[in-house]
Formats: structure tokens, C-alpha cells, sequence
């Protein structure tokens, strides 16, 4: 199963930005900032990349509703509820 094509888009750009906060987050520990900013942007490293890992867990629910057309045989509940805590 792969992340639908409504999807990509939204989970590439979160993905991104979650790169380029990594990378601030690395300078401003390099450069020896106060930890508490550091922190914080750490923090909204984690939030890009729950939002990304998010919308590829509803892709996959999504598509697991609709695998009706038989193409694709539709995530059971117990590999939904893994990707679920893989987030945790």
C-alpha cells in the first residue's frame, strides 16, 4: 500500500519543513543557543513530523476503506493500529 496521490503532496511538504527545522535545530545547538530555544524548535521538528506520519496513517485508513475494488488487499485492523503506535 502506498501513500494516495491527495496525500503526497501534504506529507512531502511537512517532511520538508521538518528537514529545514532539523537543520536549524543542529545550527542553533552548534552555535551554542539557549537550550530552551533549542528546545522549542525541536519541539516543532516533532509536531511536522507527527503531521506527516498522521496523514500517511489516514492515507492508509482511507484506502483501506475503499479497497473494495479488489486491486489491493485492505490493512487489517491489528497493521492500522501499528502504524497508530508506531507514532506514539
Amino acid at each position: 500500500m502506498q501513500v494516495d496521490e491527495d496525500a503526497v503532496s501534504a506529507v512531502l511538504n511537512r517532511l520538508r519543513r521538518a528537514q529545514g527545522q532539523l537543520a536549524g535545530v543542529i545550527a542553533m545547538i552548534e552555535a551554542g543557543r539557549d537550550c530552551k530555544d533549542v528546545v522549542t524548535q525541536l519541539a516543532a521538528v516533532s509536531r511536522a513530523l507527527d503531521r506527516a506520519g498522521f496523514k500517511i496513517v489516514a492515507s492508509g485508513m482511507r484506502q483501506c476503506m475503499n479497497a473494495a475494488d479488489g486491486d489491493t488487499p485492505p490493512m487489517s485492523e491489528a497493521e492500522l493500529e501499528k502504524l497508530f503506535l508506531a507514532l506514539a
